[in-house]
């Protein structure tokens, strides 16, 4: 059995799951994961608890693995939020953003520019809230220290070029949101100076894992302000409050959840053995049914259709007066996706039940016949 056929085993979603975008169900490696290191915190065998400790380091070499940063670049967040509030109350100048990015961008940005007036929020405009090279190009400053953007909008289901926007902004700092893609989009990675996520979307993980990565020019020139007492080079800092490390362990606050970050290290391990390329490729072959299906239908999609320009999320815009019925005709066909400004948004990840496209080409049928009755 191949590792691909062996991460497809792994779904454990009934038919009609199309929301990945907003929550992964868990994988059975990663129940495993749990099941087993839950049991061993309940017995609390001798010697035990040192394993526990070890999660920390596993699940960083797991980011590593995926990201090209060392693991000592990275430290673990127990969310895509949180690694981001680091990074933006570290900053210093302006940062250029789009006001229409995943609301965990903007929110850093404008608390840290409230709170410490450090950081100035300039925002972007662009066209259908698509973040581009030449938009960015076009708007940059000389005060703009940063640019933050999203991996993969949400809304959109764009995907934004990482490298063409390094060329754009030369060395300033690029942050990068990347929950809507981390795992399954071949990002350039190497790009980015800050990279946030959580694992609870399409690396199936649950709720409670996430990392920073930082570059070493994020390490320069970010100032960690909330860093805690295992944010510092010195292992038990007793009787004294010890300067924070020069490195990612700088944004640490305290320890982490060790069964999260197993949960979060056997996730990405068994990503990086089937490989994010050839997840991406059965994505982007299952988007392509999904587009291909709507399509026959003739309701307008509002998402890239070019894999270049896509990952996982396909955006349905129906008539304004035919959404309710469209919505109607998924939630009773037993589909699940998510319903956003008017539009209708399917996550599709590497695998695709076939009674789920079954269930979705009966609904999309109610639909039209309601729509023309």
């Amino acid at each position: 059995m191949n590792s691909l056929q062996t991460f497809a085993d792994g779904f454990r979603d009934e038919p009609g799951y199309l929301d990945f975008g907003r929550v992964g169900p868990l994988s059975a490696a990663v129940m495993a994961e749990s099941l087993g290191q839950t049991e061993v915190l309940s017995r609390a065998r001798h010697g035990s608890l040192d394993h526990l400790d070890e999660q920390d380091l596993r699940a960083r070499t797991a980011v590593s693995e995926l990201t090209g940063f060392a693991a000592d670049q990275i430290v673990l967040q127990p969310n895509t939020s949180s690694g981001l509030m680091q990074a933006m109350f570290g900053l210093t100048g302006s940062v250029l953003l789009s006001a229409g990015d995943f609301p965990s961008v903007p929110f850093a940005a404008v608390r840290a520019a409230e709170a410490l007036h450090a950081v100035t929020p300039l925002w972007l405009e662009t066209v259908r809230g698509r973040v581009t090279p030449g938009e960015i190009r076009d708007q940059l400053t000389p005060a703009v220290a940063a640019v933050a953007v999203c991996l993969v909008d949400s809304r959109t289901g764009y995907r934004t070029d990482l490298d063409g926007i390094r060329q754009v902004i030369g060395d300033r700092l690029l942050i990068v949101d990347a929950i809507q893609g981390f795992g399954v989009v071949d990002a350039a990675y190497e790009a980015a100076d800050v990279v946030a996520s959580g694992g609870q979307k399409w690396t199936r993980a649950g709720w409670g894992t996430g990392f920073l990565a930082l570059s070493e020019r994020a390490l320069e020139r970010l100032v960690p302000v909330c860093s805690g007492y295992v944010g510092t080079d010195t292992d038990d800092p007793w009787d004294e409050v010890t300067a924070p490390s020069h490195g990612a362990r700088a944004f640490r606050v305290t320890n982490g959840d060790s069964i999260a970050q197993a949960r979060f290290a056997a996730a990405l391990e068994q990503t990086a053995d089937v490989g994010v390329d050839v997840i991406q490729a059965a994505m982007n072959d299952n988007v392509s049914r999904i587009i291909e299906l709507v399509d026959e239908f003739v309701i307008e999609i509002v998402s890239p259709r070019d894999a270049r320009e896509r990952a996982g999320i396909v955006v349905l815009e129906p008539p304004a007066e035919l959404l309710t019925t469209l919505v109607a005709s998924l939630h009773n066909h037993g589909l699940t996706a998510t319903t956003r400004g008017g539009t209708v948004r399917l996550c599709v990840h590497a695998v695709l039940d076939p009674d789920t496209v079954t269930m979705l080409r009966a609904a999309l049928t109610a639909y039209t016949l309601a729509a023309t009755y």
